[in-house]
């Protein structure tokens, strides 16, 4: 039987998904992520999910990779790894992604924050991506989404040096949006999860398309997809009923249709 390193709970549209490794600081290795991808991939077809939040433990969130396998790759198995494959997969989960972050988010840890949509973290939280120090770079994203995230001089600094930075600077670079008390960070990401799974459930799905292609094109093409994804939400029900319970003074039901 599988050893489950994913912890799942679901508070009404909410799933938590929680790293459990404890005797290796919740190391991504290839078995944990890919149980975090099919957890997510089996929230976002689930249409009673709204959010998914994933977190770690009080002292690491993620320690990185799992450094025992990456010294059993030489060339072939690493051209061979699917592990690329996991981390592509995880980047085309539709619905909003939350990281809640207390501790360490080192290597892999980082990149899984940076992979998710917002990123709260505790003032305990230190990211990082030292594979420098290990004859390495950043493999699962960490140099193209920390530059678009912090900046060209911060993100040099980070990987070339491979030191992390405090919860206090992370917040300055636009790394997280929110520092918490520890104690309240998952409970604080939960909540801002709760309040955006609320929504209608296909404008959050164009939103956060839109915010993707923001990222990774230039601003006409942005423009374009954003403005086609505004006329594709024109024919759902779910906006007709936005704006009704707007004029009516009253919760809007979307049934994501």
């Amino acid at each position: 039987m599988e050893t489950p390193w994913i912890l799942r709970e679901q508070q009404q549209r909410v799933v938590t998904l929680t790293l459990h490794r404890p005797d290796a600081r919740n190391a991504l290795s290839t078995a944990c992520l890919e149980q975090l991808v099919y957890q997510l991939e089996q929230a976002d077809s689930d249409a009673d999910v709204g959010a998914v939040v994933i977190t770690g433990a009080a002292r690491f969130f993620a320690a990185g990779a799992d450094l025992r396998e990456l010294q059993q790759q030489d060339v072939a198995a690493t051209q061979l790894d699917h592990r690329p494959l996991l981390w592509q997969r995880l980047a085309q989960f539709s619905k909003p992604l939350l990281a809640a972050v207390n501790g360490y988010a080192l290597g892999a840890g980082c990149e899984l924050a940076l992979a998710c949509d917002i990123t709260l973290c505790g003032e305990s939280a230190r990211f990082g991506l030292p594979e420098i120090t290990l004859g390495l770079i950043p493999g699962a994203g960490g140099t193209q989404r920390l530059i678009r995230c912090v900046g060209k001089s911060r993100a040099y600094q980070m990987v070339l040096t491979g030191e992390a930075i405090d919860a206090r600077c992370a917040l300055q670079a636009g790394l997280v949006s929110e520092v918490c008390v520890d104690a309240l960070t998952l409970e604080r990401t939960q909540q801002l999860a709760q309040r955006i799974s609320q929504q209608a459930p296909l404008a959050l799905r164009a939103a956060k398309q839109a915010l993707k292609q923001a990222q990774e094109t230039g601003l006409s093409q942005g423009l374009q997809m954003e403005r086609q994804q505004f006329v594709t939400l024109a024919a759902t029900e779910d906006r007709r009923e936005g704006i009704a319970a707007f004029f009516e003074k009253r919760t809007p039901n979307y049934q994501g249709r």
